[in-house]
């Protein structure tokens, strides 16, 4: 397995700023902060245009959960379909069932959509019912990929977890560590369970350029704030990157 540092990006800025700091790979998504939904295609197209490290689109058609409709599950074919073919490296999906099982049938027709592209399930295995039984599915099925904080709200706190995902998928399936990654944390994971991937955002808050503000209407979820732009910080996604490289070299 390959030592790999992925960020997540939902702007042509971010990919941007990702790549300079030393990303190996991008998470391509729109909406991160409601967890990232499916990117539009012009904001493919310009990362693809402005990035030369390997792009995984997020396939995800709605915030919540991972239960799908059968006219979701069509979109989310589509535009698996669509993006591999306008050049995505790869693919970042998951479906569940209602009892919180992975929906092993929907992900093995993901899989042979997917080809050779490599193939993520995302978080959707973090509230999935059983961890042990979800990754021996992902590996039968071929996965390529896990993304998970090891079934808690942060990849730190789930770190017992992780050290047993690891063990279990030797050199099966990459598990990758999401959810709070930064220098410190990939230093502990490395050290106490042998985590050699992992996933980031390295978001700053930007303050938003307009200078008008109407205070009175809210235009998007209540509690969040409007005027505040998301963006990769350069020297978060650096710090992480030479963390890895040292730890590497220990």
């Amino acid at each position: 397995m390959q030592n790999i540092l992925e960020v997540c990006v939902d702007s042509v800025e971010s990919a941007v700023i990702a790549q300079r700091g030393g990303a190996d790979r991008l998470e391509v998504c729109s909406n991160l902060v409601i967890g990232g939904t499916t990117p539009g295609v012009s904001q493919f197209q310009q990362i693809r245009r402005a990035c030369g490290i390997n792009l995984h689109v997020l396939i995800r058609p709605r915030f919540g959960d991972f239960l799908y409709t059968d006219a979701e599950f069509q979109m989310i074919e589509a535009d698996m379909r669509m993006f591999l073919e306008l050049g995505a490296d790869g693919v970042v999906v998951g479906c569940l069932n209602a009892d919180g099982t992975l929906d092993a049938d929907r992900m093995e027709r993901l899989k042979k959509l997917a080809g050779n592209a490599h193939m993520t399930l995302h978080r959707a295995f973090d509230v999935c019912r059983d961890a042990d039984t979800a990754l021996a599915e992902a590996m039968e099925l071929g996965i390529d990929s896990i993304l998970t904080s090891g079934q808690a709200q942060s990849c730190l706190e789930g770190k017992e977890k992780l050290r047993h995902l690891v063990a279990r998928a030797g050199n099966k399936i990459e598990i990758m560590a999401g959810g709070g990654v930064e220098e410190g944390v990939i230093r502990t994971l490395w050290k106490e369970c042998g985590v050699r991937s992992f996933h980031m955002s390295g978001k700053e808050e930007l303050d938003s350029g307009m200078r008008y503000r109407n205070a009175d209407v809210n235009m998007g979820l209540p509690g969040l704030e409007e005027f505040v732009i998301f963006r990769t910080q350069e020297a978060l996604v650096k710090q992480a990157k030479e963390a890895m490289q040292s730890e590497a070299l220990t």
